[in-house]
């Protein structure tokens, strides 16, 4: 029994770029124009500035509330 939802995932869009244009996108994608060294994404020190940096926000929300008497 073919199901026509996986044939659809098979099945080749329809081209947008014609065959010169396609051919000049491939060609500039190897070309290495747009490509940029990168160093490795480090979740967890995203984490830790984060983590600073709500921490230093809060103490000076505390220090301003205590300043104008609120807390």
């Amino acid at each position: 029994m073919s199901n026509p939802e996986s044939e659809s995932e098979f099945t080749v869009p329809p081209k947008k770029l014609s065959d010169e244009d396609q051919a000049k996108v491939d060609r500039y994608l190897k070309s290495g124009h747009n490509d940029v060294e990168r160093k490795p994404f480090r979740p967890f020190l995203l984490l830790g500035v984060i983590l600073v940096v709500l921490t230093l926000l809060s103490l000076l929300s505390l220090f301003i509330a205590r300043t104008k008497g609120v807390v």
